[in-house]
């Protein structure tokens, strides 16, 4: 039986609500420098669950609880709902193309112009639209369901459409912790169409004209009971899709699907066997990602990180001394390192052929 633990429970007890909300200012043309809130401290948190580099190369920290860290390599400074900030728990970090960095919290979505934060009203919309600088949220785990998307001037909060297996799923999951359709995950294939993973009804794909479904019950339900949710896809270089675990990879048809009402697509033979994920058939990861050589690295939740080089699989494991480190999410940066995002333990960054914990 193959063995999954993943954070499901952890993300129930750890995640706090209390935010506060400012109405949205003006779009801002460029990022100021001085920045005129936060708290500087002496060292990063601990539950620092997302990493993110910005233009001008500062390092955000997203924290479960805390509120964001900034570091722009001698200065570390934390905002808090005490600054703005809606809420301290974190989901995302984006940057526009003005230099405004956007946080996705519990209490919605913040807007820093790089002196004060305010945060996005949502509009509800049915009105799907795909622009190149669009900016796309979602707050996982507040049973917000749909995605949502930001123009520059208005945050959307998209509704998806029904999905075809509605009626059939959707009473099995009604009471559970995730909303069905809350997104877990959102990507952006490279024909541009933007592509969401939810905690139950699987992953759907917009291409501008439409919303088109799939699914399959070995992508939501792990073998050992509950649900894992679509938490990461990714397009590698032969257009294969991945979606979650090492089972299987997807190749789809898109012709075929313009004159369907869902995803037409093949499954082929995934990656790895028993041998090499220490008696599991395949296993499930939260996060993938490929680095600049052209390797796929996929984070998993208590199984360390495993790298594949397109023939051999290589396991990495993560300690803070001699403790096992859990994952929560992988960044790669605008060098190509690589970072890991942790519960309990701060952040890590690949050094060589280990990952350290990462304490400036």
């Amino acid at each position: 039986m193959i063995k999954v633990l993943f954070f499901l429970s952890v993300l129930a007890i750890l995640t706090s609500c209390n935010g506060q909300n400012k109405n949205i200012s003006s779009n801002t043309e460029t990022l100021n420098d001085s920045i005129a809130v936060g708290n500087t401290v002496n060292k990063l948190g601990n539950h620092l669950w997302y990493v993110f580099q910005d233009k001008k190369n500062n390092y955000w920290f997203g924290s479960n609880g805390e509120g964001v860290y900034r570091y722009d390599g001698k200065t570390i400074v934390n905002f808090t709902t005490k600054d703005g900030l809606a809420n301290d728990t974190i989901r995302q970090i984006q940057e526009d193309k003005f230099g405004n960095i956007f946080v996705s919290t519990f209490g919605g979505i913040s807007k820093f112009d790089g002196k004060t934060f305010a945060t996005l009203q949502p509009i509800k919309s049915k009105e799907w639209k795909l622009e190149p600088n669009d900016l796309w949220f979602y707050i996982l785990g507040k049973k917000n369901e749909g995605a949502y998307r930001y123009d520059g001037e208005n945050l959307y909060n998209l509704e998806f459409p029904q999905h075809y297996l509605h009626d059939e799923i959707y009473p099995r999951v009604v009471n559970s912790f995730f909303s069905p359709y809350e997104v877990y995950s959102i990507y952006k294939d490279r024909k541009g169409a933007m592509w969401f993973g939810t905690s139950v009804f699987g992953a759907c794909r917009f291409d501008g004209e439409t919303v088109k479904w799939m699914y399959e019950d070995d992508l939501t339900y792990v073998p050992n009971g509950g649900t894992f949710g679509i938490r990461s896809i990714f397009e590698d270089k032969e257009g294969s899709y991945w979606f979650c675990n090492t089972r299987h990879r997807f190749v789809f048809d898109f012709d075929k699907t313009t004159k369907s009402d869902r995803l037409q697509y093949q499954k082929i033979d995934g990656i790895g066997n028993a041998k090499i994920f220490g008696g599991d058939e395949y296993i499930y990861y939260s996060y993938i990602l490929e680095d600049n050589k052209g390797n796929i690295w996929l984070t998993t939740w208590d199984k360390g990180v495993y790298k594949y080089d397109g023939s051999a699989i290589t396991n990495y494991s993560v300690k803070d001394g001699l403790k096992d480190v859990n994952l929560v999410s992988m960044y790669k940066d605008n060098q190509g390192n690589l970072w890991l995002g942790t519960p309990e333990n701060g952040a890590f960054k690949l050094n060589g052929n280990t990952f350290e914990r990462f304490k400036p």
